[in-house]
């Protein structure tokens, strides 16, 4: 009778997966104090090292076809109620792919997001989301936002666009949320309401 049964062995698998904060590789679980048994074990139980970390529920770091990875984010999907995001996978990174790997596969998350059947607004609506987001926000403030107005605000209502999400859609050589804000200040003179040196609005309109 084997000293170890498959369950056993995909639980060692998962909880240095757990300690870690990722898939683990062969030199990483032999390394690792806590664990009972030689990676070869697992070898040999399993026929290669990627296929145990499948079945651990693991996603091999490299060699994880395209299909899989959409898989991943799909079932991600169904587990959040709603489109995956970036600090999604980071807070998964055990079991999960990394970012890096989806933009090497697919040339962006964005993109991997859309062939696994989400719909990820292009960059152009999501410049406009973040206007529209930051107009409410402005209003309701009396002034332009700051980031950390807005890390309230999402808070609030996650739906909206994390903070450095708009930084990111600004980034300049002035800075990312310098750039946001003058986007911000343009849209709303051009809907009549004066913005002030020091970012308040003078003449804020319901």
């Amino acid at each position: 009778m084997p000293r170890y049964s498959d369950a056993q062995i995909l639980a060692e698998l998962a909880a240095c997966a757990r300690r870690l904060g990722r898939s683990p590789t062969m030199r990483e679980f032999s390394g690792d104090p806590s664990v009972r048994m030689h990676p070869q074990t697992v070898v040999e139980r399993f026929g290669t090292w990627n296929e145990a970390k499948r079945r651990a529920g693991l996603m091999p770091r490299r060699f994880a076809t395209k299909e899989e990875l959409l898989g991943q984010l799909r079932a991600l999907g169904d587990e959040l109620g709603r489109t995956p995001a970036g600090p999604d996978l980071d807070e998964r990174r055990a079991r999960l792919p990394s970012k890096s790997l989806y933009w090497h596969r697919f040339g962006s998350l964005s993109n991997a997001l859309r062939a696994a059947g989400f719909a990820v607004p292009r960059r152009d609506e999501r410049v406009e989301q973040a206007l529209e987001e930051g107009e409410r926000l402005s209003r309701r403030l009396g002034r332009l936002p700051r980031l950390a107005d807005w890390q309230r605000a999402r808070g609030r209502s996650p739906g909206m666009l994390s903070e450095w999400q708009v930084y990111r859609l600004f980034a300049t050589g002035n800075g990312g949320w310098t750039s946001f804000r003058a986007a911000l200040g343009a849209r709303l003179a051009g809907r009549g309401v004066q913005v002030g040196p020091d970012g308040r609005l003078v003449r804020p309109r319901a």
